[in-house]
């Protein structure tokens, strides 16, 4: 039995260069950004500086 995917992509921006991606188990979204052979991966702030969590909804 195939294991279910961990991270749900909620935004895309450019063609798939910047997306933001959400943690199915913790709700703890994360911003990867990408342009050419470079990228990185990075937790979602909100102006407080604490990780932006969006509450989880079971599926």
């Amino acid at each position: 039995m195939a294991k279910d995917k961990r991270f749900k992509k909620t935004y895309s921006q450019d063609m798939g260069s910047t997306v933001i991606l959400v943690d199915k188990e913790t709700g703890v979204n994360y911003l990867f950004s990408s342009s050419g052979y470079a990228g990185g991966l990075t937790v979602l702030l909100d102006k407080e500086g604490k990780p932006v969590i969006t509450p989880i909804l079971k599926e």
